[in-house]
C-alpha cells in the first residue's frame, strides 16, 4: 500500500428485494501512511442503505459511524508499538436484512523514528518519592478515561488545528530527558507564544480539566467513538470537565506547564485506545491538507 493511498475492495452482496447480486458494497481506504502512528480511515458504500456496519482489526472492534443512509466509515487507529506485518480486516454489513461478511488486509510497513535528547527539571525525570503515588494514579485515570468514550460519535464537522503554526517536534520521536530514555513523544507539539488562544479541535466533551503532573494543565476531549484529544501544558484553562464543546470552541491558552522546556502546545490524539499523529487525523478527516 502507498502514501495517500486509496483503495478499493468489493464486498459481494447475495440477492435480496432491491438489492441484486452484482450489488457491490465498496470499502475505500485512505490513509497518509500505513504504518505506526497513522490513521485509517474505511468508507463503506453501497447502492441500498447500509443498517449496520461493524469492522474489525489488530484484535479489537474498530468504532464506525453512519454518513449518509448509503455510506458508513469505520477508523483504524495504528498504535506506536504496532509490529510492521501484514493485518486482516473484517468487515460485517446488513443492508435490507440481509447480513454481508468480508474482509481485505493493510500492511503495516516499518517507520523509523528519531531522538531528542532534552534538559528539563530533575523532578520530572527522577520524580520525588512524594509525587509517585500523584502520578501513578493520573496515569491510571487516563488508562481508564481512554477506555470509556461515548458510544456515539460527537463530532459532524472537520477536524481543525487547535492553533496556528507547524508542528514543531515530530510525533513518535524517543525522547531522552537529562540523559535519561523515556516514553516515544504521543502527540505533535506546536510552539505558540504564551497566552495564545486553543481551539477544541472538534466537538466533543471535557472530560479531564486539571493540572496533571507530566503534561500541568491539562483538556481532554472525548470525542465519541474511543476518539480523543488531549491538549497539555496550558497556561489557562476555560472549560471544566462535564462541559460540551464545539469545534473551534477557544478552550484554553498556551502555557509552560508540567514537564516542558518553553511555551508549547502538545496535542495527543488517541483512536480507539491506539497514539495517533494529530497530523494524520487532520491529514484524513482535517478541513484542509494537514502540514508539518
Amino acid at each position: 500500500m502507498t502514501r495517500a493511498a486509496v483503495l478499493g475492495v468489493l464486498l459481494v452482496l447475495g440477492t435480496s428485494s432491491g438489492l441484486r447480486a452484482a450489488d457491490p458494497i465498496q470499502i475505500a481506504t485512505a490513509a497518509r501512511s500505513v504504518q505506526p502512528g497513522e490513521l485509517v480511515v474505511f468508507t463503506a458504500t453501497a447502492d441500498a442503505p447500509i443498517d449496520m456496519l461493524w469492522a474489525r482489526a489488530l484484535d479489537r472492534d474498530l468504532p464506525t459511524y453512519r454518513v449518509d443512509s448509503q455510506t458508513w466509515q469505520a477508523l483504524l487507529g495504528i498504535d506506536l508499538d504496532t509490529p510492521p506485518r501484514p493485518y486482516v480486516v473484517s468487515f460485517d454489513a446488513q443492508i435490507q436484512g440481509l447480513d454481508v461478511s468480508s474482509s481485505t488486509t493493510v500492511v503495516v510497513t516499518t517507520k523509523r523514528f528519531a531522538t531528542r535528547t532534552l534538559r528539563v527539571n530533575d523532578a520530572f525525570v527522577n520524580p520525588p518519592r512524594a509525587t509517585l503515588e500523584r502520578i501513578t494514579a493520573e496515569a491510571a485515570e487516563l488508562r481508564e478515561v481512554w477506555t470509556h468514550s461515548a458510544s456515539s460519535r460527537l463530532w459532524s464537522e472537520a477536524f481543525v488545528r487547535p492553533v496556528p503554526g507547524r508542528a514543531t517536534s515530530s510525533f513518535g520521536v524517543r525522547s531522552v530527558f537529562n540523559g535519561a530514555p523515556r516514553q516515544p513523544h504521543g502527540g505533535a507539539d506546536f510552539m505558540s507564544p504564551s497566552g495564545t488562544p486553543i481551539l477544541a479541535p472538534n466537538a466533543g466533551r471535557v472530560v479531564i480539566a486539571r493540572d496533571l503532573y507530566f503534561t500541568g494543565n491539562t483538556i481532554v476531549i472525548d470525542h465519541g467513538l474511543g476518539v480523543f484529544s488531549m491538549l497539555a501544558h496550558l497556561s489557562a484553562m476555560d472549560v471544566h470537565a462535564g462541559d460540551d464543546v464545539t469545534v473551534g470552541q477557544i478552550v484554553g491558552h498556551v502555557g509552560a506547564t508540567g514537564r516542558v522546556t518553553g511555551p508549547h502546545l502538545h496535542w495527543a490524539v488517541r483512536v480507539g485506545d491506539a497514539r495517533v499523529d494529530p497530523l494524520s487525523l487532520l491529514a484524513i478527516l482535517g478541513a484542509a491538507p494537514a502540514t508539518p
